[in-house]
């Protein structure tokens, strides 16, 4: 069974002999209580000890699912999460709150490469790629097996089965219909390095009930710094672009190969006469070229709009200032639209997918505003800038806000996932 505390299973239901609301029933004022956002909860939870319970509970949980009132919500690794608390960013409130950091071993340190990812009411951290004082060289990184599950009930991190095989820099899906997260490649690249680094080329998936890794067919390459999506419709699992092998210039100099493939292994589907499905795959397949040479080196920043009916996910990459669309069928990233607000920053910018939009997001400074009233408000701490495209209608919306990090951000390093709660 997945780990759990006593004070998890105190919270799995409310005392109905409590009063929310006075002068209310409860099945009322629970229901009010359901659609306030999350981001807003924890100054809630101070009111009253009924409302502590009722906002710690499954309950709210429950109600908030039954009722369509849940919040989609960015959850942002800035740095190496257990020394920088991450944060939960309510983008349609404007509102952030931080999460507690992750628990600290003392002989590691500077995980970076890591994987988060949203399943159910959980956020997961898997993998990575940090420095061990207790390995030689002190200056090679190491991959990490380790893996951590944030529980929003207890709020607080649990620690889970550890992966088979370490690894960071790797492409991570989660399969929900079957409640399992599927991980592929990856190796020891840290963001201090500009290449060199293991890759390996295995494949597990990780079963949420039973708390335990099952090892699956191995890709054909080996493959690092690569995406990984699973289109439900089809139950096939794609990782796309990474590098593999390596040259050296000059003999002295290593330069990565990138890989401008694909490759997908079609998962086992669920039949109707059973009621558990193990998750094992098939073979895997390789697809082609997905453009041509001259056009990019490597494969850019990576989003997947998965469709409400688990029907087939819509792939958007970022590349430069162009956002291109993935269409399966032709195997090419065809052109969707270009940024309109394109700001002198050189840094890497944000890009991820939000209740069905994507969010394009910059980091200014404040000498890097325009001279108007809105900018004004954030000149003297800067501004986080985000451009919004909404890939069914067609439309761009913007939206200045306060960062909720106390340093600075580096979206090429930082790590973030969406949740749903």
């Amino acid at each position: 069974m997945p780990p759990s505390s006593l004070r998890q299973q105190q919270l799995v239901a409310t005392d109905e002999t409590v009063t929310l609301i006075p002068g209310l029933p409860n099945d009322v004022a629970s229901l009010i209580l359901a659609f306030v956002p999350y981001s807003h909860q924890s100054r809630l939870k101070q009111t009253c000890r009924s409302w502590f319970l009722f906002l710690s509970s499954r309950t709210l949980v429950f109600d908030r699912h039954k009722f369509n009132s849940q919040s989609d919500l960015l959850c942002i690794f800035p740095q190496d999460p257990s020394i920088s608390s991450p944060f939960l960013f309510d983008a349609a409130n404007r509102a952030c709150r931080p999460l507690p950091p992750l628990p600290c071993n003392p002989s590691t340190y500077s995980l970076c490469n890591f994987t988060s990812i949203s399943l159910g009411p959980y956020i997961y951290l898997l993998g990575g790629s940090h420095f061990d004082a207790r390995s030689f060289p002190l200056d090679r990184p190491l991959p990490s097996d380790s893996a951590f599950r944030f529980n929003f009930l207890t709020f607080s991190w649990e620690r889970i089965a550890p992966m088979i095989s370490p690894r960071g820099s790797f492409a991570c899906a989660a399969v929900r219909s079957l409640n399992q997260i599927i991980v592929a490649g990856g190796g020891s690249r840290h963001s201090l390095f500009g290449a060199a680094g293991s890759r390996i080329s295995s494949v597990e998936r990780y079963d949420v009930a039973k708390n335990e890794w099952v090892s699956m067919d191995e890709m054909p390459r080996f493959r690092a710094g690569c995406v990984g999506f699973v289109a439900e419709e089809s139950g096939e699992f794609w990782v796309m672009g990474g590098y593999g092998d390596s040259r050296t210039i000059s003999g002295v100099l290593p330069v990565d190969e990138y890989y401008r493939d694909a490759v997908v292994m079609q998962l086992k589907k669920k039949k109707k006469t059973d009621d558990h499905d193990d998750g094992d795959g098939g073979a895997w397949r390789e697809v082609g070229d997905m453009w041509d040479e001259w056009e990019r080196s490597r494969i850019g920043k990576i989003v997947v709009m998965e469709d409400e009916n688990r029907g087939r996910p819509d792939v958007f990459m970022l590349d430069k200032f162009d956002i291109l669309r993935y269409d399966m069928g032709l195997n090419r990233w065809l052109k969707e639209t270009t940024i309109p607000e394109i700001r002198p920053c050189k840094k890497p910018l944000g890009f991820i997918v939000l209740d069905g939009e994507l969010y394009v997001m910059t980091l200014l400074k404040g000498s890097d505003l325009n001279e108007t009233r809105r900018s004004q408000q954030h000149k003297r701490a800067g501004s986080l800038f985000i451009q919004i495209y909404h890939p069914r209608k067609k439309t761009w919306r913007y939206l200045f806000t306060k960062p909720p990090f106390p340093q600075p951000l580096d979206f090429g390093t930082a790590i973030m996932c969406t949740v749903r709660l």
